[in-house]
């Protein structure tokens, strides 16, 4: 399948609907750009859309009443940013936040909703992702808990290089460290010692990924947890 640059189909979910499925969407799928540090869904609040990213990442982030904020997943083109609307609990404790900008097609909840309750290919799609999702939630708290910083920063960078179509990240050492829910200062270190090594560059927030083995050595078990069960969930997805 050839996917033009503003086709919905970049995202892995609507590419993977059958044709009838995605052309009861397609009329209603309205493109947006989003913006580095956009919210998109705010804790607490009643969601009226949902989101499938093309070439961006949103992070989905738990927020403490002191304002310090943990990242518990990503999102990117193999997935949906609005999942509480289709499982029915229409708002959610975390907040959804652009980690790498880009775009997205933006849904009415309602029509999703619709097409959930069709009980077609889309309800599947969607419930094996949220299970895929779940995985990688529970995943970065056993990896929060048990493994060193180093580790957390190499996990952070695969599964974002995971969903991006280039091997560069654009993002500052204050924001990777409000995702990893830690001081800048142990980000700082840990970037250091990734680039003295070869694997990354960084410079004025930006990160080229130079040897992308070399930083699947380094990382914890929790990558590859992640990562397998997303294949194996989501086995309609492109090779990244």
């Amino acid at each position: 399948m050839i996917l033009l640059h503003d086709d919905p189909r970049q995202n892995d979910l609507l590419a993977a609907l059958p044709m009838d499925e995605y052309q009861r969407l397609a009329p209603d799928l309205e493109k947006v750009d989003l913006v580095l540090g956009a919210s998109l869904v705010e804790s607490g609040q009643p969601m009226q859309h949902v989101y499938f990213p093309t070439d961006s990442i949103v992070s989905l982030l738990c927020v403490m009443e002191d304002g310090d904020s943990t990242e518990i997943a990503v999102v990117g083109a193999e997935g949906i940013v609005g999942i509480s609307l289709f499982m029915g609990g229409e708002t959610t404790p975390s907040r959804a936040i652009v980690q790498s900008a880009g775009t997205a097609y933006r849904l009415k909840g309602h029509l999703l909703k619709d097409e959930f309750y069709r009980a077609g290919a889309l309800q599947g799609l969607l419930l094996r992702y949220t299970q895929a999702l779940l995985t990688q939630m529970a995943q970065t708290a056993v990896c929060n808990r048990h493994h060193s910083l180093d580790q957390q920063l190499c996990r952070w960078l695969l599964l974002s290089l995971d969903r991006l179509p280039t091997n560069e990240l654009l993002m500052t050492q204050e924001l990777i460290a409000n995702m990893l829910g830690v001081r800048r200062e142990g980000v700082t270190e840990s970037a250091g010692k990734l680039q003295k090594a070869g694997l990354i560059s960084y410079h004025r927030g930006r990160i080229t990924i130079l040897d992308r083995p070399g930083l699947e050595a380094r990382v914890c078990e929790c990558y590859a947890v992640v990562r397998k069960e997303y294949e194996r969930l989501l086995s309609y997805r492109r090779p990244t």
